[in-house]
This record gives C-alpha cells, structure tokens and sequence, in this order.
C-alpha cells in the first residue's frame, strides 16, 4: 500500500520547482496559472529567489504547495495512493492530491492561509521551539505551568516536539525544559506562534474562504493532523481543515496509525526529506522513497 506525504513550511529552497517546470509541459502551464491566481510570480521566486525571500509565510507556504502538487498532478497514472497525508501546510497539498479540493481551490486557500497567517504573526509577538529529547508528557505539563500562551503545537516524532506561544512564556519554557533535561530546546526562525491559540484571528479568516470552497468526496482517506486519525467524509475534512490553524500537529500518531496497514511504503512528494526521516524514527525498517519524474 502507498501512503503520499506532503510537506510543510521548512522544506523550501531556492530552485525549487524548476526541474518541473523545464522537463514538463503541464508542469509549466500550472505555475503559469498560479502566477495568475496570486497575482504575483511566484515561479520567478521559487526559481531564483533569495533564502530571504522564500522565509516569507505569504511566499513560502503557496511554493511549497505548488512544488508538492504539481509534481503529483505530474506523475499522472503514476499517482496511485491509498492514502495520503500532509504536515501542517501539507494537508492542503494532500487534499488536492487525493481530489477532495481542486488546484484553483487548493491554491487559493493556502494563499488565503497564509495571509491570515502572516497577520496574526503581526499582531502579537509569537514564536516556536523545538524540543528535543524529553517524553510529550514532561513537554505538556511543564507548558500548563507556565503564565501566558505556551502550548505543544507540533508533535513531529518520539522525542521531538515544538511548543508555540508568546515570546517571552517560550523564554520560560526553553529554561524549564532545560533544566528538565531536553537535549536541545531551541528557538525557530518562524514568523509567529503556528498552531497555538494565538492564530485565532487566522482560523476565523481561513473558515471563511473554507465555507465558500467546494470540498468533493476523496479517491483516498487522508491522515488529518487534529486527530491523526483516517478521514473519508468531506464535512469532517473541512472541519478538521478549519480546526488545524490553533490545534496542535499529531504528526507521531498520524505516522503510527499510518504503519498499521500492512505492506506499507511512504512517498514523500514535494520539497526536502524531512518526512521520511520521521518516519524513520518511528520504524527504520519501513520503505521510504522521493517522489520523482520518470
């Protein structure tokens, strides 16, 4: 069974894309069309831009989105998933990977995503960290101590979680976490505080562009990131879509719900490997593999 992965914000660099867009095409006709929809030449960005440039939260989120699905819509009768799967960002590649939402739409709500997103940064000073080496428990219970927003907001493997929040209740919590023998507790270059409380000005906004986009039944489940649990029904996806913006990342129990079908093989589409590597730690034996052209 082949379960397709799709990336988040992290995974872009300079050039990304471009292969794409040279050897096919169709490939080249989409990031046209999406130059159009933006209203901006985002190709032009993705190919020559400055690492600068592609950090931006309204650049790098609708790149790292056309990198993953056009590739995808690229392999063509190659693209056979039995489910599918994306962090963070990704879940709206993976959503038009698995045709629950078209590319006009799916680039739509990324770029509206985004958006929101970059506003909500701007309205209050907000990062994230990475915390390494402590069990989730330890992580969520010393955030509940901690006066102001701190919250676990990406649960990426065992013994890997970032916390999202105000700036300094993220201060507090690098020093409390230290002192509770993470390996390493260190601040993000990120724009804001993702998946934490504090983008609840962005969910509203994203709800909106979600209750008037068209949400078509699914070729295949895809593992949500709210409950990293299977989703098949199209209100369910959207709800769930809606919720993510201020819900933490369950990427460590979508991958585990996602090895329990048997004969499993992961693909990672899109940008960087980062994916695969964490899969790797919750299974070394499973096949992981790039998504690429033929």
């Amino acid at each position: 069974m082949k379960a397709y992965v799709f990336p988040g914000q992290g995974a872009q660099f300079s050039g990304m894309g471009k292969d794409l867009f040279d050897s096919k095409k169709s490939a080249k006709n989409l990031f046209l069309k999406s130059n159009d929809i933006l209203g901006f030449n985002i190709s032009d960005i993705m190919f020559h831009g400055t690492d600068q440039e592609l950090k931006q939260t309204k650049v790098t989120q609708p790149a790292i989105f056309l990198h993953s699905v056009i590739l995808a819509i690229t392999l063509g009768e190659n693209f056979k998933p039995d489910m599918v799967a994306g962090h963070s960002l990704g879940e709206i590649s993976a959503l038009v990977a698995n045709k629950c939402l078209s590319f006009e739409d799916g680039l739509t709500l990324v770029h509206k995503r985004a958006l929101a997103m970059q506003k909500s940064c701007e309205e209050k000073p907000s990062t994230m960290a990475a915390i390494l080496g402590l069990e989730d428990n330890i992580v969520e219970e010393i955030c509940s101590t901690i006066e102001g927003t701190v919250v676990p907001a990406n649960y990426n493997c065992p013994g890997q979680l970032v916390i999202s929040g105000e700036m300094n209740a993220i201060d507090i919590a690098i020093e409390k976490l230290t002192a509770a023998g993470a390996r390493r507790a260190i601040k993000l270059p990120v724009g804001g505080a993702f998946h934490s409380p504090l983008m609840e000005s962005a969910k509203n906004e994203l709800k909106n562009a979600i209750d008037h986009t068209l949400f078509s039944h699914p070729i295949c489940p895809i593992y949500q990131n709210v409950s990293g649990e299977a989703v098949i029904d199209a209100e369910q996806i959207k709800a769930n879509l809606i919720a993510q913006l201020t819900a933490p990342v369950k990427w460590t129990q979508s991958m585990k719900n996602i090895l329990e079908n048997k004969n499993i093989e992961v693909i990672e589409v899109g940008p960087g490997k980062v994916l695969q590597g964490l899969f790797k730690k919750v299974d070394r034996s499973i096949a992981t593999s790039s998504a690429t052209l033929l």
